[in-house]
């Protein structure tokens, strides 16, 4: 097992080293690229970079105090096995690619996992039709081994859970995302990446200096860089529209609340128990989730945030709020699902009102079993229109490369669901944009 340091925070000065540079003196905060946001798709990304070409200076700065922080830290921690995703897409093809790679890098690395499984229930005759073509559209997808089985099969998967049909997924698991994140800072810092933490960028500008960035922090610091990969989650929208990027793809903050169901109920959940999802619907509903360490989350809901880091009532931003009811594109979805999102609040202020939904799969939970348990915001890109991205978006706000701020700053502005699992891949779909885009970083 790899021993990661809870803090490997680097702090950085003006320190001359010796260095053959085809451009730009090799300062101690001078680099040829920097990549901001330290969750798992900026080290994937980070990492990647590394791996495709040694040679490059590269740091990465994260406003807090270490990685992981937000949705890296706070997600299901499930492998996904690439069922839902539009057949085609980049989207689904990453999270196939991602389930693969996961799982040989936990068993390289040593990282705790297991492969427990997933049932995707049908507990009405309403929804078989929609669960065979979600059947259809995993294997077209390519999930490994799944199948259709019958309520009687599910009793020898669940034995406490009770449903007409199911699509089994065997090769779904769960894992602490975390802890990969971890990982992935560890190898970037083995490769020779730079990582520092407590830099919230205030600014990008031109350098007057030997590089052609400046990136300057919340408490001007600065750092000087060729090139900038911004992987920003639940800020990208706003780090985009720093260099002039266009407003949309909004990031809407979403909560998700979790239930805990009691450890001695534990034993009720074997693996991971997700409902047919409503193609009505933005999210998925109520579903069972084991975790590494023997808990098990319900949920979650699915409520908006009051604040872009908002994990609870209390988090409030009335700023951010505004800002967000102002957007076309927010007020359709709201629009569009206001019963919806009337129902999650409710869920959000009375947590038992879960409990109908809960026990249409496990009749065994009752109310002195759960209790309120831990939150998470999602970063869910939306469109102008009202509709989510459901891809990954990378922008650049400029094509002329005299504008250094507009031109050599590439945002990942969507990093589509599950970007946990497709995290490798994702980083290197970013790397492989980048080394095309700015050709000089391959031949350093």
């Amino acid at each position: 097992m790899i021993t990661i340091p809870k803090n490997s925070t680097k702090n950085f000065k003006y320190f001359p080293i010796m260095c053959n540079r085809s451009y730009g003196k090799c300062l101690k905060n001078s680099y040829d690229v920097l990549v901001v946001g330290g969750g798992i798709v900026g080290f994937a990304t980070a990492r990647a970079l590394l791996t495709r070409n040694k040679n490059l200076q590269v740091a990465l700065v994260e406003k807090e105090d270490g990685p992981s922080i937000h949705q890296s830290g706070h997600n299901s921690g499930v492998i996904h096995a690439g069922i839902y995703y539009k057949p085609g897409t980049m989207r689904a093809k990453m999270c196939i690619e991602g389930l693969y790679k996961t799982y040989e890098y936990c068993a390289k690395n040593s990282i705790p996992h297991k492969k427990c499984g997933k049932l995707i229930i049908a507990t009405e005759e309403s929804q078989i039709k929609s669960l065979y073509n979600l059947y259809e559209r995993g294997l077209e997808n390519g999930t490994p081994d799944i199948k259709m089985i019958n309520g009687n099969d599910i009793k020898t998967i669940e034995p406490y859970c009770k449903g007409l049909q199911a699509i089994h997924s065997p090769h779904t698991g769960i894992v602490d995302w975390a802890i990969v994140t971890k990982h992935y800072a560890l190898d970037f810092e083995k490769l020779g990446g730079e990582i520092i933490y407590n830099f919230k960028v205030n600014s990008f500008e031109e350098s007057k200096s030997n590089r052609a960035l400046k990136i300057s922090s919340r408490n001007n610091t600065e750092i000087l860089a060729d090139y900038v990969i911004t992987c920003g989650g639940l800020q990208s929208d706003k780090l985009s529209l720093m260099t002039g990027c266009k407003a949309d793809p909004y990031i809407l903050p979403i909560r998700g609340e979790y239930l805990l169901l009691n450890k001695k109920k534990s034993y009720l959940v074997k693996g991971n128990i997700y409902p047919v999802p409503d193609p009505s619907l933005p999210f998925l509903g109520v579903h069972f989730t084991p975790r590494m360490d023997g808990t098990v989350y319900l949920g979650p809901n699915a409520v908006l945030a009051l604040k872009q880091e908002g994990y609870s009532w209390n988090d409030i931003s009335i700023s951010n709020t505004l800002r967000l009811l102002k957007l076309d594109g927010v007020r359709k979805l709201l629009a569009k699902h206001i019963k919806f999102g009337i129902n999650e609040t409710i869920k959000s202020l009375y947590p038992a009102k879960q409990l109908k939904e809960i026990q249409k799969y496990i009749p065994d939970i009752k109310l002195n079993d759960i209790q309120k348990g831990p939150t998470g915001v999602r970063a869910q890109p939306l469109w102008a229109n009202g509709t989510m991205a459901e891809d990954l978006v990378l922008e650049i706000a400029s094509d002329d490369p005299t504008n250094l701020v507009k031109h050599r700053i590439m945002h990942c502005r969507s990093a589509p669901s599950p970007s946990a699992t497709s995290s490798l891949p994702i980083g290197e779909v970013i790397v492989d944009k980048m080394l095309s885009k700015y050709t000089k970083l391959n031949d350093l």
